[in-house]
C-alpha cells in the first residue's frame, strides 16, 4: 500500500478498515463470537477502540501468525468447543453485506462448507515463467472462464471440518491461500454463493480510491 501502516488500520472517514469490517459482521445475529488475529503490539490499541463500540457480541484478540493460514489456525484453536460453524473473513473487506453473510452461513449450515465468490469476467490464461524475464510469461493454456470464480470471504465451514482440514494440512506440511483449499484437500465439497464486485479486498492504493467511492455512495443511499 506504500504505507508503514498495516492496510487493515488505514482509515476511511477516520475509521480503521478493520473496525468498519467488524461493524458489518456485527449486523449478523447468527455470529455469536469474534476472534481477531493481529500482531501483539496492535492488541491494546484495538481492544481500546473496540471497547468504545459497545458491541453486543464478544470480541477477543488472538496473536496472529506469519501467514494467513497461521493466523486463522491460531484463532481456530480458540473457537468454542460447542461452535457449530466457523466464519473466516478478511479484515480488509469492509463492504460485505449482511445479506451476503447470512446467505453463505445458511449454505454452510446445510452443506458443511460454503464461500462467497464472483464469476470471472476477464479471459483466464495459464502461464509458465521459467527462464523468462520477471515481467514476461508464456501462455500454456486458456481456461474457460465459465469454470472460474474469484473467491471472496466470508468462507464458512462446520467447525469440526475446518479443524480437521487445518490439522491435516499441518501434518502434511501444506500451505494454502484460503481455507476452502484446505477443506477441498479432504475431498469435501465446497459450494460458492454469489458474492459482489463491491466486496473488494483492499490491498493496494487504487483499492482505497474505490473504497472511498463506495463509502460516498453508501452515504447517498446508492
Amino acid at each position: 500500500m506504500g504505507s508503514e501502516v498495516p492496510k487493515q488500520f488505514l482509515e476511511l472517514d477516520g475509521v480503521p478498515i478493520v473496525l468498519l469490517t467488524l461493524r458489518r459482521l456485527m449486523e449478523c445475529r447468527d455470529i455469536s463470537e469474534f476472534l481477531i488475529a493481529t500482531r501483539g503490539e496492535e492488541t491494546d490499541s484495538l481492544e481500546q477502540r473496540f471497547a468504545k463500540e459497545k458491541f453486543a457480541s464478544a470480541v477477543h484478540m488472538v496473536k496472529g501468525g506469519e501467514t494467513r493460514q497461521q493466523s486463522v489456525g491460531n484463532a481456530l484453536a480458540q473457537v468454542s468447543l460447542d461452535a457449530e460453524l466457523v466464519l473466516v473473513h478478511d479484515a480488509v473487506r469492509p463492504f460485505v453485506t449482511n445479506e451476503q453473510v447470512q446467505r453463505v452461513i445458511a449454505e454452510a449450515r446445510t452443506r458443511g462448507a460454503a464461500i462467497l465468490g464472483i464469476p470471472a469476467i476477464d479471459t483466464i490464461k495459464e502461464v509458465r515463467r521459467s527462464s523468462l524475464p520477471q515481467d514476461v510469461a508464456l501462455i500454456s493454456a486458456t481456461i474457460p472462464r465459465e469454470k472460474i470464480v474469484l473467491a471472496q470471504t466470508p468462507q464458512v465451514f462446520r467447525a469440526m471440518l475446518l479443524k480437521e482440514a487445518f490439522t491435516r494440512a499441518e501434518q502434511d506440511g501444506v500451505t494454502a491461500s484460503d481455507e476452502a483449499a484446505l477443506v477441498e484437500r479432504l475431498g469435501h465439497d465446497v459450494y460458492v454463493v454469489q458474492g459482489s464486485e463491491r466486496n473488494i479486498k483492499i490491498t493496494k492504493p487504487a483499492d482505497m480510491e474505490l473504497a472511498r467511492f463506495y463509502r460516498e455512495q453508501e452515504r447517498r443511499g446508492k
